[in-house]
C-alpha cells in the first residue's frame, strides 16, 4: 500500500531551515563522487566477509565494492548496508554466456537470490578481456555483455548496469592525450559496439588507470599529484600536471574518436603499492600514502581534467587488503589499504569514527526486529522527498542535522535510511508504513553503527 502525498505543512522557522539544510546536503551529495575500493580475496589470513561489510559500512567512508567474482557469502554479507557491489563474470564464462539460457541460469544463481537486500548496482563482464589477446573471447565480450543485460532485464532487474573493465593497453597510442586511440581493428569491431552499448543502457566504461605502471625516476612527482613543472600536450595547449588526468583523456580522446565523448568513465581500479622490488625507486608507504590521498582529493573536487573539465569519477581503489598469496612481483601482494586485522597500511583519508580501535564486532543478531530502508538504487531526489515528508511531520530528525549521532556519513541515502526508518518505527511498524512509493524495504539487519542507534 502507496502512502499518499501529504499536504503541504506549514512550515515554521525550524522547519524551513532543516529542510534547506537537507537540500543543501542532497545537493552536494548528489555532485559527489563516490569513492570504493576492490575487495580480493587471495589471502589464507582474511577476515570474514561479514566483519568486511561491518567495518567498511561503520569505520570508513566508502560506499561501493567491487569483487572480482560473485562468491555468494560475499554477496550475502552486504545485504542491508547500503553499500553498492559490483559483481563478476569470469572470463572462462564469457562465451558460455552469450547463450541467452546459460546468462538467465547465471543471473538466477548470483544476483536474483540476494537482491534488493544487498545492492548489487553494476556487473563486471569479465577483467581486462583486451589484455588476453584470445580472438575468439574478445569476439565475444560484446554479445556475452548484451545477453547478460537481456537476461537481467527479462527479470525486471535491466537497473543493474553491465561493463567490463579496461587496462590501457586497449590504446594504441596514448601521448599526447588529445591523441589518444583505441587500437587499430578493435576500435570498430570492439569498442563502437561496446561503447553503443553502454550509451544504450546508461552504463559506464570502465578503465583501469595505474599511473604506477608509467612512472620512472623523472616523472615520479608527476605519477604522485606533487608539485611539477607538467607536460604540455602540443595539439591541445593543455598543461598536465598529473599521469593520472593525462591517462583518462587520452582514453576519452579514443572514445570521442568513435563518437562516444558522452559515455561516463569509471575508474575500476588505480593504486599505489607499498613495497616493490628492492631497490625500486618510488615505492613506500609515503608515496602510497601521497598517491591515493591525493588521488581522492583529484576525483571527488569537480575539476575533472584538461579534456574533461567539470567531472567527478566514480573511483574503485585498488586494494581493500594485503593479499598474501597474490602471484606475481613483491607489489602485487602490497596494494592494500588494510592489514588483514583492519589495520590500516597508511592514513588513506578514508576513516571515520573512533581512532584506534580497528576490529568492529560481528553484526548482532536481529532477534525478530524489523527496520525500514531505501530499496537498491531509490533515485536520491526521491530519497530526499521522503527525508522532507519525514522530517516535517513531526519525527525527531535532529540526529541527522549537523552534530548528530547519525549525521556522519554526509549522504541521502544515509540521511534517508534513519528517517524512513524512524517514520516506520513511530507509524505502527506495518510494512505499508515503509513502503515510500515504492522506495522502501523491511530488512532484519540492524542499520545501526558506531553511536548512530536506529529504533527498532
Amino acid at each position: 500500500m502507496a502512502r499518499e502525498s501529504p499536504p503541504t505543512p506549514t512550515a515554521t522557522g525550524a522547519v524551513r531551515f532543516l529542510l534547506l539544510l537537507l537540500f543543501l546536503i542532497a545537493t552536494v551529495t548528489s555532485a559527489a563522487a563516490h569513492i570504493g575500493v576492490n575487495y580480493g580475496t587471495l589471502g589464507d589470513n582474511l577476515p570474514a566477509p561479514a566483519q568486511v561489510a561491518q567495518f567498511l559500512r561503520t569505520r570508513t567512508t566508502i560506499d561501493r565494492v567491487k569483487l572480482f567474482g560473485s562468491d555468494p557469502a560475499i554477496i550475502r554479507a552486504f545485504a542491508g548496508t547500503g553499500i553498492a557491489v559490483t559483481i563478476s563474470v569470469a572470463n572462462d564464462q564469457i562465451i558460455s554466456l552469450t547463450n541467452p539460457s546459460f546468462a538467465a541460469q547465471w543471473v538466477a544463481e548470483h544476483v536474483s537470490p540476494f537482491v534488493p537486500a544487498t545492492n548489487i548496482n553494476r556487473i563486471s563482464v569479465g577483467n581486462e578481456i583486451m589484455a588476453s589477446n584470445d580472438k575468439v573471447l574478445i569476439a565475444n565480450l560484446v554479445p556475452a555483455m548484451r545477453s547478460l543485460h537481456a537476461a537481467l532485464s527479462a527479470v525486471r532487474l535491466g537497473r543493474i548496469q553491465v561493463s567490463s573493465p579496461h587496462s590501457l593497453g586497449i590504446l594504441s597510442v596514448s601521448e599526447p592525450p588529445s591523441a589518444g586511440r583505441f587500437r587499430r581493428g578493435y576500435d570498430r569491431a570492439v569498442f563502437a559496439p561496446m561503447l553503443e552499448f553502454l550509451r544504450s543502457t546508461g552504463s559506464p566504461f570502465t578503465v583501469n588507470p595505474y599511473p604506477y605502471f608509467g612512472y620512472n625516476p623523472t616523472t615520479l612527482n608527476y605519477a604522485l599529484f606533487r608539485q611539477n613543472a607538467g607536460i604540455k600536450d602540443a595539439f591541445t595547449g593543455h598543461v598536465y600536471r598529473n599521469m593520472f588526468d593525462g591517462q583518462l583523456d587520452a582514453v576519452y580522446s579514443a572514445m570521442k574518436r568513435l563518437g562516444y565523448g558522452d559515455v561516463e568513465i569509471v575508474v575500476g581500479e588505480t593504486g599505489w603499492p607499498t613495497q616493490a622490488e628492492p631497490g625500486q625507486a618510488g615505492v613506500s608507504v609515503r608515496a602510497a600514502q601521497t598517491y591515493n590521498r591525493n588521488l581522492i582529493h583529484h576525483v571527488t573536487s569537480g575539476v575533472g581534467t584538461p579534456l574533461m573539465p567539470g567531472r567527478r569519477f566514480e573511483t574503485f581503489l585498488f586494494a581493500l587488503f594485503n593479499e598474501n598469496l597474490k602471484p606475481g612481483p613483491t607489489a602485487e601482494r602490497n596494494f592494500g589499504l588494510f592489514q588483514p586485522d583492519f589495520t590500516p597500511v597508511y592514513d588513506a583519508g578514508i576513516m571515520v569514527g573512533q581512532a584506534g580501535d580497528r576490529t568492529p564486532a560481528l553484526p548482532a543478531p536481529a532477534s525478530g526486529k524489523k527496520w525500514c530502508v531505501p530499496v537498491q538504487n531509490a533515485d536520491e531526489n526521491a530519497l530526499q522527498a521522503n527525508i522532507n515528508y519525514v522530517c516535517s511531520s513531526g519525527v525527531d530528525c535532529t540526529p541527522i542535522q549537523p552534530g548528530g549521532a547519525c549525521f556522519q556519513p554526509l549522504s541521502v541515502r544515509s540521511h534517508a535510511t534513519y528517517a524512513m526508518n524512524a517514520y516506520f518505527q513511530r507509524s505502527g511498524r506495518h510494512d505499508y508504513n515503509c513502503d515510500f512509493a515504492h522506495t522502501g524495504l523491511i530488512t532484519n539487519a540492524d542499520p545501526s553503527y558506531g553511536s548512530c542507534v536506529y529504533a527498532a
